[in-house]
Protein backbone atom coordinates (compact mmCIF):
# COMPACT_ATOMS: atom_id res chain seq x y z
CA UNK A 1 0.00 0.00 0.00
CA UNK A 2 2.83 2.49 0.86
CA UNK A 3 4.43 1.55 -2.39
CA UNK A 4 1.43 2.14 -4.38
CA UNK A 5 0.86 5.71 -2.80
CA UNK A 6 4.88 6.58 -3.63
CA UNK A 7 4.39 5.60 -6.94
CA UNK A 8 1.43 8.11 -6.96
CA UNK A 9 3.13 10.95 -5.44
CA UNK A 10 5.90 10.37 -7.69
CA UNK A 11 3.54 10.83 -11.01
CA UNK A 12 1.97 13.73 -9.56
CA UNK A 13 5.20 15.36 -8.89
CA UNK A 14 6.55 14.36 -12.34
CA UNK A 15 3.12 15.90 -13.99
CA UNK A 16 3.67 19.20 -11.90
CA UNK A 17 7.36 19.36 -13.28
CA UNK A 18 5.96 18.83 -16.80
CA UNK A 19 3.20 21.26 -16.52
CA UNK A 20 5.98 24.02 -15.30
CA UNK A 21 8.06 23.25 -18.28
CA UNK A 22 5.31 23.60 -20.61
CA UNK A 23 4.28 26.87 -18.79
CA UNK A 24 8.22 28.15 -18.69
CA UNK A 25 8.49 27.22 -22.41
CA UNK A 26 5.18 28.78 -23.29
CA UNK A 27 6.24 31.89 -22.16
CA UNK A 28 9.77 31.93 -23.63
CA UNK A 29 7.96 31.37 -27.16
CA UNK A 30 5.73 35.06 -26.21
CA UNK A 31 8.52 36.89 -25.35
CA UNK A 32 9.98 37.53 -28.57
CA UNK A 33 6.43 38.65 -29.55
CA UNK A 34 5.75 41.29 -26.11
CA UNK A 35 7.33 44.05 -27.67
CA UNK A 36 4.96 44.12 -30.40
CA UNK A 37 2.34 43.19 -28.30
CA UNK A 38 3.41 46.48 -25.79
CA UNK A 39 3.59 48.79 -28.65
CA UNK A 40 0.73 47.53 -30.28
CA UNK A 41 -1.11 48.22 -27.14
CA UNK A 42 0.21 51.70 -26.58
CA UNK A 43 -0.74 52.79 -30.47
CA UNK A 44 -4.34 51.58 -29.86
CA UNK A 45 -5.85 50.76 -27.33
CA UNK A 46 -4.66 54.09 -25.03
CA UNK A 47 -5.75 56.38 -27.59
CA UNK A 48 -8.78 54.51 -28.16
CA UNK A 49 -9.29 55.06 -24.03
CA UNK A 50 -8.72 58.22 -23.79
CA UNK A 51 -11.33 58.44 -26.41
CA UNK A 52 -14.02 56.75 -24.82
CA UNK A 53 -13.14 58.85 -21.55
CA UNK A 54 -13.31 62.23 -24.35
CA UNK A 55 -16.74 60.96 -25.32
CA UNK A 56 -17.97 61.30 -21.62
CA UNK A 57 -16.89 64.94 -21.66
CA UNK A 58 -18.15 68.24 -23.23
CA UNK A 59 -15.20 69.67 -24.87
CA UNK A 60 -14.54 72.64 -26.93
CA UNK A 61 -10.72 73.45 -27.71
CA UNK A 62 -12.02 76.32 -29.08
CA UNK A 63 -14.00 78.08 -26.18
CA UNK A 64 -11.32 78.51 -23.21
CA UNK A 65 -13.74 76.38 -20.98
CA UNK A 66 -12.74 73.38 -19.66
CA UNK A 67 -13.83 69.69 -20.49
CA UNK A 68 -16.95 69.23 -18.20
CA UNK A 69 -17.95 65.47 -17.34
CA UNK A 70 -21.30 64.74 -18.72
CA UNK A 71 -21.69 61.02 -19.04
CA UNK A 72 -23.16 60.07 -21.90
CA UNK A 73 -24.82 63.32 -23.07
CA UNK A 74 -22.87 62.93 -26.23
CA UNK A 75 -24.37 59.77 -27.38
CA UNK A 76 -28.05 60.70 -26.14
CA UNK A 77 -27.21 64.45 -28.63
CA UNK A 78 -25.46 61.88 -31.29
CA UNK A 79 -28.70 59.87 -31.85
CA UNK A 80 -31.20 62.50 -32.05
CA UNK A 81 -28.99 63.96 -34.75
CA UNK A 82 -30.59 64.43 -38.69
CA UNK A 83 -27.18 64.79 -39.76
CA UNK A 84 -25.73 61.87 -38.04
CA UNK A 85 -28.76 59.81 -39.22
CA UNK A 86 -27.76 60.53 -43.05
CA UNK A 87 -24.09 60.49 -42.59
CA UNK A 88 -24.98 56.73 -40.94
CA UNK A 89 -26.80 56.15 -43.94
CA UNK A 90 -24.99 57.05 -46.62
CA UNK A 91 -21.70 54.93 -44.63
CA UNK A 92 -24.05 51.98 -45.33
CA UNK A 93 -25.25 52.76 -48.63
CA UNK A 94 -21.60 53.32 -49.36
CA UNK A 95 -19.93 50.63 -47.93
CA UNK A 96 -22.55 47.90 -49.02
CA UNK A 97 -22.62 48.91 -52.40
CA UNK A 98 -18.63 49.04 -52.68
CA UNK A 99 -17.57 45.71 -51.22
CA UNK A 100 -20.70 43.88 -53.10
CA UNK A 101 -19.73 45.26 -56.63
CA UNK A 102 -16.11 45.01 -55.97
CA UNK A 103 -16.43 41.43 -54.74
CA UNK A 104 -19.00 40.57 -57.79
CA UNK A 105 -16.49 42.20 -60.60
CA UNK A 106 -13.52 40.86 -58.54
CA UNK A 107 -14.40 37.32 -59.04
CA UNK A 108 -15.61 37.78 -62.45
CA UNK A 109 -11.88 38.84 -63.83
CA UNK A 110 -10.39 36.40 -61.62
CA UNK A 111 -12.33 33.77 -63.44
CA UNK A 112 -11.03 35.08 -66.53
CA UNK A 113 -7.30 35.03 -65.30
CA UNK A 114 -7.64 31.04 -63.96
CA UNK A 115 -6.55 30.31 -67.76
CA UNK A 116 -3.18 30.34 -69.34
CA UNK A 117 -2.77 33.07 -72.15
CA UNK A 118 -0.19 34.85 -73.65
CA UNK A 119 0.46 37.89 -71.57
CA UNK A 120 -0.90 36.57 -68.97
CA UNK A 121 1.56 38.15 -66.09
CA UNK A 122 1.65 41.71 -67.88
CA UNK A 123 -2.62 41.78 -67.86
CA UNK A 124 -2.75 40.73 -64.29
CA UNK A 125 -0.10 43.30 -63.36
CA UNK A 126 -2.54 46.10 -65.53
CA UNK A 127 -5.26 45.23 -63.48
CA UNK A 128 -4.00 45.34 -60.24
CA UNK A 129 -2.31 48.99 -60.80
CA UNK A 130 -5.67 50.63 -59.72
CA UNK A 131 -5.30 49.05 -56.16
CA UNK A 132 -1.50 50.22 -56.07
CA UNK A 133 -2.76 54.17 -56.43
CA UNK A 134 -3.02 55.81 -53.00
CA UNK A 135 -6.94 57.16 -52.10
CA UNK A 136 -5.99 60.77 -52.85
CA UNK A 137 -4.39 60.41 -56.51
CA UNK A 138 -7.35 57.86 -57.31
CA UNK A 139 -10.06 59.94 -56.02
CA UNK A 140 -8.16 63.38 -57.85
CA UNK A 141 -7.64 61.33 -61.33
CA UNK A 142 -11.38 60.73 -61.68
CA UNK A 143 -12.79 63.96 -60.94
CA UNK A 144 -10.30 66.08 -62.60
CA UNK A 145 -9.50 63.74 -65.85
CA UNK A 146 -12.89 61.52 -65.39
CA UNK A 147 -15.57 62.93 -64.20
CA UNK A 148 -14.77 66.43 -64.82
CA UNK A 149 -17.82 68.13 -66.72
CA UNK A 150 -16.37 70.40 -68.56
CA UNK A 151 -13.28 68.64 -69.85
CA UNK A 152 -13.64 65.18 -68.10
CA UNK A 153 -13.23 61.83 -70.23
CA UNK A 154 -16.42 60.26 -69.52
CA UNK A 155 -18.62 63.93 -70.74
CA UNK A 156 -15.91 63.51 -73.48
CA UNK A 157 -17.85 60.34 -74.43
CA UNK A 158 -21.30 60.89 -73.69
CA UNK A 159 -21.34 63.79 -75.78
CA UNK A 160 -19.59 61.66 -78.69
CA UNK A 161 -22.75 59.63 -78.31
CA UNK A 162 -25.30 62.76 -78.96
CA UNK A 163 -25.61 63.42 -74.95
CA UNK A 164 -25.76 67.36 -74.78
CA UNK A 165 -25.82 68.60 -71.57
CA UNK A 166 -22.20 67.81 -69.57
CA UNK A 167 -23.07 65.63 -66.21
CA UNK A 168 -22.41 66.93 -62.94
CA UNK A 169 -21.47 62.91 -61.19
CA UNK A 170 -20.16 64.71 -58.03
CA UNK A 171 -23.21 67.02 -57.99
CA UNK A 172 -25.87 65.02 -59.14
CA UNK A 173 -25.07 61.45 -57.74
CA UNK A 174 -22.10 61.92 -55.35
CA UNK A 175 -22.62 59.07 -53.55
CA UNK A 176 -22.29 56.73 -56.70
CA UNK A 177 -19.90 58.83 -57.78
CA UNK A 178 -17.61 57.50 -54.63
CA UNK A 179 -18.62 54.20 -55.19
CA UNK A 180 -18.02 53.78 -58.21
CA UNK A 181 -14.16 55.35 -57.73
CA UNK A 182 -14.35 52.66 -54.61
CA UNK A 183 -15.21 49.82 -56.96
CA UNK A 184 -12.62 51.00 -59.54
CA UNK A 185 -10.03 50.64 -56.58
CA UNK A 186 -10.98 47.52 -55.16
CA UNK A 187 -12.17 45.42 -57.32
CA UNK A 188 -8.09 43.99 -57.98
CA UNK A 189 -7.70 43.55 -54.24
CA UNK A 190 -10.64 41.06 -54.76
CA UNK A 191 -9.69 39.77 -57.43
CA UNK A 192 -6.50 38.77 -56.00
CA UNK A 193 -8.02 37.08 -52.94
CA UNK A 194 -10.59 34.82 -55.09
CA UNK A 195 -8.14 34.21 -58.20
CA UNK A 196 -5.71 32.72 -54.63
CA UNK A 197 -8.88 30.19 -53.94
CA UNK A 198 -9.49 29.12 -58.09
CA UNK A 199 -5.37 28.41 -58.19
CA UNK A 200 -5.66 26.43 -55.10
CA UNK A 201 -8.83 23.61 -56.19
CA UNK A 202 -7.81 20.48 -56.86
CA UNK A 203 -7.41 19.79 -60.52
CA UNK A 204 -8.10 16.16 -60.34
CA UNK A 205 -11.05 17.02 -58.25
CA UNK A 206 -12.66 19.16 -61.36
CA UNK A 207 -11.13 16.67 -64.00
CA UNK A 208 -13.18 13.96 -62.11
CA UNK A 209 -16.75 16.08 -62.34
CA UNK A 210 -16.17 16.52 -66.47
CA UNK A 211 -15.52 13.12 -66.66
CA UNK A 212 -18.78 12.45 -64.65
CA UNK A 213 -20.56 14.61 -67.71
CA UNK A 214 -20.60 17.65 -65.27
CA UNK A 215 -20.74 21.11 -67.54
CA UNK A 216 -18.74 24.47 -66.47
CA UNK A 217 -21.82 25.83 -64.59
CA UNK A 218 -22.11 23.18 -62.31
CA UNK A 219 -18.31 22.64 -61.79
CA UNK A 220 -18.60 26.32 -60.73
CA UNK A 221 -21.82 26.24 -58.52
CA UNK A 222 -21.35 22.88 -57.18
CA UNK A 223 -17.52 22.24 -56.83
CA UNK A 224 -15.54 25.83 -57.02
CA UNK A 225 -17.86 28.47 -55.79
CA UNK A 226 -18.25 26.23 -51.91
CA UNK A 227 -14.66 25.87 -52.30
CA UNK A 228 -14.21 29.86 -52.84
CA UNK A 229 -16.02 30.49 -49.84
CA UNK A 230 -13.44 31.21 -47.27
CA UNK A 231 -11.96 33.32 -49.69
CA UNK A 232 -15.50 35.61 -50.42
CA UNK A 233 -15.93 36.09 -47.01
CA UNK A 234 -12.20 37.34 -46.21
CA UNK A 235 -12.61 39.90 -49.04
CA UNK A 236 -16.18 40.87 -47.63
CA UNK A 237 -14.87 41.11 -43.99
CA UNK A 238 -11.73 43.12 -45.14
CA UNK A 239 -13.71 45.10 -47.22
CA UNK A 240 -16.11 46.40 -45.12
CA UNK A 241 -13.38 47.00 -42.16
CA UNK A 242 -11.55 49.49 -44.31
CA UNK A 243 -14.30 50.68 -46.84
CA UNK A 244 -16.35 51.97 -43.78
CA UNK A 245 -13.79 54.18 -42.92
CA UNK A 246 -13.38 56.08 -46.39
CA UNK A 247 -12.46 59.52 -45.98
CA UNK A 248 -10.19 60.42 -48.61
CA UNK A 249 -12.86 60.31 -51.73
CA UNK A 250 -15.00 61.63 -49.90
CA UNK A 251 -12.35 65.14 -49.47
CA UNK A 252 -11.39 64.93 -53.02
CA UNK A 253 -14.00 64.04 -54.60
CA UNK A 254 -17.49 65.68 -53.34
CA UNK A 255 -15.41 67.84 -50.16
CA UNK A 256 -18.77 66.69 -48.49
CA UNK A 257 -21.00 67.93 -50.20
CA UNK A 258 -24.82 67.30 -49.69
CA UNK A 259 -25.47 62.88 -49.82
CA UNK A 260 -21.96 62.21 -49.38
CA UNK A 261 -21.19 63.04 -46.00
CA UNK A 262 -20.53 59.36 -44.32
CA UNK A 263 -19.31 58.95 -40.91
CA UNK A 264 -16.04 59.47 -41.29
CA UNK A 265 -16.23 62.41 -42.72
CA UNK A 266 -19.00 63.40 -40.24
CA UNK A 267 -16.28 63.11 -37.66
CA UNK A 268 -13.47 64.74 -39.57
CA UNK A 269 -16.56 68.37 -39.19
CA UNK A 270 -17.50 67.84 -35.62
CA UNK A 271 -13.59 68.39 -34.86
CA UNK A 272 -10.82 69.75 -36.58
CA UNK A 273 -12.89 70.02 -39.42
CA UNK A 274 -13.96 73.60 -38.23
CA UNK A 275 -16.56 72.16 -35.27
CA UNK A 276 -13.89 71.60 -32.40
CA UNK A 277 -16.44 69.55 -30.37
CA UNK A 278 -13.93 66.93 -29.41
CA UNK A 279 -16.09 65.49 -26.84
CA UNK A 280 -18.53 64.65 -29.29
CA UNK A 281 -16.24 63.31 -32.08
CA UNK A 282 -14.98 61.24 -29.54
CA UNK A 283 -18.90 59.41 -29.24
CA UNK A 284 -19.24 59.41 -32.64
CA UNK A 285 -15.83 57.71 -33.03
CA UNK A 286 -16.51 55.09 -30.29
CA UNK A 287 -19.83 54.79 -32.57
CA UNK A 288 -17.96 54.64 -35.80
CA UNK A 289 -16.05 51.52 -34.10
CA UNK A 290 -18.74 49.66 -32.66
CA UNK A 291 -20.94 50.13 -36.52
CA UNK A 292 -17.63 48.81 -37.99
CA UNK A 293 -17.71 45.57 -35.99
CA UNK A 294 -21.44 45.12 -36.68
CA UNK A 295 -21.30 45.81 -40.29
CA UNK A 296 -18.49 43.13 -41.32
CA UNK A 297 -20.48 41.01 -38.88
CA UNK A 298 -23.45 40.66 -40.80
CA UNK A 299 -21.63 40.92 -43.96
CA UNK A 300 -20.11 37.81 -43.08
CA UNK A 301 -23.39 36.05 -41.89
CA UNK A 302 -24.86 37.06 -45.22
CA UNK A 303 -22.38 36.38 -47.51
CA UNK A 304 -22.09 32.74 -45.59
CA UNK A 305 -26.15 32.03 -46.05
CA UNK A 306 -26.20 33.08 -49.45
CA UNK A 307 -23.63 30.60 -50.22
CA UNK A 308 -25.01 27.88 -48.19
CA UNK A 309 -28.07 28.02 -50.28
Amino acid sequence: MTDVVQDQSVIVDRSDEVERIAKKEAWRRRLPILPALLFTIIVTQIPFALSVFYSLTDWNIVSGVDREFIGFGNYGELFGSSLFRQAAWTTVVMTTASVLLSVFFGTLIAILLDRKFFGQGFVRTLLITPFLITPVVAGQTWSTSMLNPQFGVVNWLLERLGKDDPIQFAGQFPTWTIVAVLVWQWTPFMMLIILAGLQGQDPSVLEAARVDGANSRSIFFQITLPQLRPFLELGTLLGSIYLIQVFDHVEVITGGGPGSTNLPYFVFQRSIGGGWEFGQASAFSIVVVIATIIFATLGLRLLSSLLEE
